[in-house]
């Protein structure tokens, strides 16, 4: 039997392709997909469209791109007469407002990249990795006024591979949330899901990221840097100074030398930095700022880095 809920979708990054795919595969009337407007991206600045509306438009879908939706009367008069019976949002980019809360009567219904109550905000793949988390999972909830802290519908965790990046953990996510919400809509229209609320004593918050989280303190411990390093991709990515010049640190991992924080050793040829509580990281590839990327050996020969010389030093 093909589904009875007329949906609008509300979408951006590459993240919520699999969901929309998934929706509109099952049987889903999808009336109207809702994107960010086309972005200047690239040397030239050419508009460019979002992933969703690349594929919104494959599958013939109605597309609508508001500049901004909380005060947009044409918008909101747009919405009310599709008469949705659920908004599903995926990394639309945009706070729901309340009147299109309201509008649906099953709600707006959001995918979210973590567990629930973890990792609330804008970039929970990125710090559940940053913080060095072994599981991670999806969530489909109920939008309300607050930041990801709706009645939760269903759940489903994912391990977090030791060499994982948020480049890695994010398709993986993406098809798991697609699943998970194909699995909501269909329960929803059956009458067979069970909300229930978020345990906001257990929250922890997953804030937009800055470039300043991407710089290195070589006072916390390798794994932790390392785990930032994985967290931080593709941006801000993980970054200090090299004699006065920028540095990316592009691979890397627990050593069990021991070297002063901050200082580069090189044993064996191999490049060491010291980091806090007597850990160590071995470089494995890096970029000076100007450069191109190189493996550790190239750094070590084109730049002779002297025993004691501080990273992160201005």
């Amino acid at each position: 039997m093909s589904p009875s809920l007329h949906l609008v979708f509300c979408g951006t990054p590459s993240f919520a392709v699999p969901t929309l795919n998934k929706l509109v595969e099952a049987g889903f009337p999808v009336s109207l997909v809702v994107t960010q407007p086309d972005r200047p991206r690239g040397r030239g600045l050419e508009l460019t469209h979002s992933p969703v509306k690349t594929r919104a438009l494959e599958l013939g879908l109605q597309i609508v791109q508001p500049p901004a939706i909380k005060q947009n009367e044409a918008f909101h008069s747009q919405l009310a007469a599709i008469h949705p019976d659920a908004i599903v949002v995926v990394g639309y980019g945009r706070i729901i407002p309340q009147w299109m809360i309201d509008l649906p009567r099953f709600g707006n219904l959001n995918l979210h990249a973590s567990l629930l109550p973890k990792y609330r905000g804008a970039a929970p793949i990125q710090w559940a990795i940053a913080c060095g988390e072994n599981v991670t999972g999806v969530t489909t909830m109920r939008i309300d006024a607050g930041l990801d802290t709706g009645d939760i519908l269903l759940q489903k965790a994912l391990s977090i591979e030791p060499d994982d990046t948020a480049e890695t953990l994010s398709p993986r996510l993406a098809v798991l949330g697609a699943d998970l919400t194909l699995e909501t809509m269909q329960r929803l229209a059956a009458g067979t899901l069970s909300p229930r609320p978020q345990d906001h004593s257990q929250a922890t918050l997953a804030p937009i990221l800055r470039r300043e989280d991407g710089r290195v303190d070589f006072q916390r411990t390798a794994r932790e840097i390392c785990n930032r390093l994985r967290g931080f991709q593709p941006w801000p990515g993980a970054f200090t100074t090299f004699r006065g010049k920028n540095l990316q640190l592009l691979s890397a991992y627990p050593s069990e030398a021991r070297v002063a924080p901050g200082q580069l050793a090189i044993l064996e040829n191999r490049l060491i930095v010291g980091c806090g509580q007597s850990s160590a990281l071995e470089l494995f590839e890096l970029q000076l700022e100007g450069k191109r990327r190189m493996p550790a050996q190239d750094f070590i020969h084109g730049y002779r880095p002297q025993p004691g010389e501080q990273l992160g030093s201005s």
